[in-house]
């Protein structure tokens, strides 16, 4: 299937006009730069959805009043409007948009390849948590055991490169933390989360490959900027 592209609107900030919000378009709402946003984002694309689903980027930093008041209280994103309603939650949206809209299936019927995909998923949190924890202390040490983790966790299923053998949500809900930990810690720390971990090595160079994600990719200067204010208080 190739590869639709499309051009990326400006985000809108306080000064913008909401869209006509509940009028039977699907909306994606999305900040360029949110890892969180950009798993739903992924999903939208490689599903081949463009045009079903409406990406309506936020700009976090000025945002406008409406999309709190009008859009999704929890004043966040990612959100997604469909069908008369608001639902939010990055892995909760991965989800929904495979269960509900058209497109490749991205979790799999296989049972025991099910199980392991939730298990992983469900670990997600932790494993973004304790490496943001980490910057201000043993960043190094934590990164070996998260990166461990997935090492370990790629080599259950022998039949691709993927956690679950074939690209699923599991790729999804990891890759835009995994992006930004990647540029981080080589710049910061000089620490190169694939050594010594060949198949991680060979997941980070096939996802590369995929249009769906690489359009969504922030760019690597900017991730370092922002976690050097959020965790090192550097400019």
């Amino acid at each position: 299937m190739a590869y639709k592209h499309e051009d990326l609107s400006p985000p809108l900030d306080s000064t913008s006009s909401p869209p006509p919000l509940f009028d039977g378009t699907t909306r994606l709402y999305v900040c360029y730069t949110c890892p969180f946003a950009q798993r739903v984002w992924i999903t939208r694309n490689y599903k081949g959805l463009q045009d079903k689903i409406k990406l309506v980027p936020i700009n976090l930093q000025n945002r406008p009043a409406w999309y709190k008041e009008k859009v999704y209280p929890e004043n966040k994103v990612p959100s997604l409007e469909h069908n008369g309603k608001v639902i939010g939650e990055s892995l909760d949206l991965i989800k929904y948009v495979d269960s509900n809209f058209e497109g490749p299936s991205l979790f799999l019927t296989d049972p025991e390849r099910r199980k392991f995909g939730e298990e992983l998923i469900t670990y997600t949190d932790t494993f973004t948590r304790a490496l943001y924890s980490s910057f201000k202390g043993d960043a190094v040490k934590e990164a070996d055991a998260q990166f461990d983790y997935l090492e370990n966790a790629l080599k259950k299923f022998d039949d691709g490169p993927f956690f679950l053998g074939q690209f699923s949500l599991v790729d999804i809900a990891y890759i835009p933390c995994v992006e930004r930990f990647q540029v981080f810690l080589s710049e910061v720390f000089k620490y190169d989360i694939t050594a010594g971990r060949p198949k991680l090595a060979a997941w980070f160079e096939e996802i590369n490959k995929i249009e769906a994600y690489k359009v969504t990719k922030t760019d690597p200067k900017v991730v370092v900027e922002f976690f050097k204010k959020r965790f090192l208080d550097q400019q």
